[in-house]
């Protein structure tokens, strides 16, 4: 099924002997759209301390538990890598993190789960910037790839032919952790409903502007239907696909 991201938020992560803490964000990489990292405030048995712990750290659990256990250990999570989760996370720290815990590192052999924009694929999909480069180039164009959820929350959604609204939330799969919906406002643009459009209809972000461009038109999005109507996206190519799958919102959207 799938999860937004702001019901996500909130939950305790435990460890198999005590509680680590809260998730208060989750990083994704720009390139496959998938979640890589939850950001986990720890309480005061590590002075609040944030950390980064990987999807692969999970143990079988309930998605309506409110809890996310992991197969670590207080004292492994103590003694992990400090990395400041105020700045941008790039791959030498990741390293760190895979050098230090048992996680498989996704980026090292250039295949990833998924396609550049969110579809899941029955193979995997090889980086073409991986292939034929000296280690020194590919890491300095993979420096920095993490995005912060609650960051790009908000950003501005531009159409082909307009703004269209801003970024409300982010609904992923939670068998793959891929990110495959974006929730979009168009509370001060067109008519104040909320809106699903599909990852693969992105077509360029401008991280620094704080704007996603998607290949939809402006009507198109007028004519949808509200998300809380637990119909998908249009065109209408994309309907027939989409109700194949399960849909899962625990809230409604229209709660803050």
């Amino acid at each position: 099924m799938q999860r937004t991201i702001r019901n996500l938020i909130g939950n305790n992560l435990d460890a198999t002997d005590g509680e680590i803490g809260e998730v208060e964000d989750f990083y994704f990489d720009d390139e496959t759209w998938t979640i890589r990292y939850l950001v986990v405030k720890t309480g005061n048995w590590l002075s609040g301390r944030k950390v980064l712990i990987s999807p692969d750290a999970m143990l079988q659990f309930s998605w309506g538990s409110g809890i996310f256990p992991v197969a670590l250990t207080m004292e492994q999570v103590r003694k992990s890598p400090d990395i400041d989760t105020e700045k941008p996370v790039s791959r030498q720290e990741e390293e760190k993190l895979t050098n230090y815990y048992p996680w498989q590192p996704y980026w090292r052999t250039g295949f990833y789960p998924g396609s550049l924009w969110g579809v899941i694929q029955s193979t995997p999909v090889l980086n073409p910037a991986s292939i034929g480069e000296p280690a020194t180039i590919r890491r300095s164009k993979e420096e920095l790839h993490l995005r912060s959820c609650q960051k790009v929350t908000r950003y501005h959604i531009h159409a082909l032919d307009g703004d269209i609204g801003h970024l409300n939330d982010f609904v992923l799969d939670d068998q793959t952790w891929q990110i495959s919906y974006l929730i979009v406002d168009t509370h001060n643009w067109i008519g104040g409903k909320k809106v699903l459009v599909a990852v693969r209809h992105i077509k360029g972000v401008q991280w620094g502007n704080s704007k996603v461009a998607v290949d939809i038109t402006v009507e198109t999005i007028k004519n949808s239907s509200a998300v809380d109507t637990w119909d998908y996206i249009i065109p209408e190519r994309d309907k027939a696909e989409s109700k194949q799958h399960s849909f899962h919102l625990q809230d409604s959207p229209h709660k803050v």
